[in-house]
């Protein structure tokens, strides 16, 4: 497990029962893409399908952090940078809708938006179940951690809006809790690069320090 017995040395995946894990992650991740973006164009809900699309991004990321388990420092890190561009991307593109659909006259469905999200939220919190052992791992490991638990803060953030949407009978909270969430996105996307850049600054220092010791 990632820093137990006082260990300075980052967790990097090299477990079997984490990858068997990760494994269970994804397939939870990608099946819950289809029933929220579905859902979510079918309750004209923004918040719904911001939500889906975190799905679909981190069943694709958590795929590149099993793939690279195991490879250089340079290679993980690599994984860890193409996924908090990734996680940035996905913010802006949410903002980005966010703000158009502000102009977009219709109230989402809040019942659907509210049975989707606690189904969301259930699938989210075996995710962060499975995963809170290795939370404290290098840039590729944590990364994984960090979209897991963004997933259930979104999730609780969609049945608030959804509660927000019925109780007022406006798009507005569905909007607000959109940009909350593209908020959180970017966010995780500056903790995944700092780390990543962070750790391969580290790794050119100590292999610069064993070439002049050779």
């Amino acid at each position: 497990m990632a820093g137990c017995c006082g260990s300075d040395v980052k967790f990097d995946g090299m477990s079997n029962e984490y990858k068997r894990r990760l494994w269970i992650v994804i397939a939870l991740n990608a099946t819950m893409f289809v029933v929220e973006m579905t859902a979510g164009h079918y309750a004209k809900s923004q918040a719904l399908q911001a939500d889906a699309l975190d799905f679909l991004g981190d069943a694709l990321t958590y795929g590149i952090s099993l793939a690279v388990i195991g490879a250089s420092v340079r290679a993980r890190t690599n994984a860890a940078l193409a996924k908090g561009i990734s996680l940035f991307l996905m913010g802006a593109w949410v903002f980005g809708s966010t703000v158009y659909r502000v102009f977009y006259v219709g109230v989402p469905e809040a019942e659907i938006m509210g049975i989707i999200g606690a189904l969301a939220l259930a699938t989210n919190l075996a995710s962060v179940l499975l995963l809170v052992s290795y939370k404290d791992g290098d840039a590729n490991v944590r990364s994984v951690w960090l979209c897991s638990r963004n997933d259930a803060i979104g999730n609780v953030a969609v049945m608030i809006a959804a509660l927000g949407v019925w109780g007022t009978a406006t798009g507005w909270p569905d909007l607000i809790v959109a940009a909350i969430m593209a908020s959180l996105f970017l966010s995780s996307s500056y903790q995944i690069v700092r780390q990543a850049l962070e750790e391969r600054r580290e790794d050119a220092a100590h292999e610069h320090g064993a070439a002049r010791t050779s």
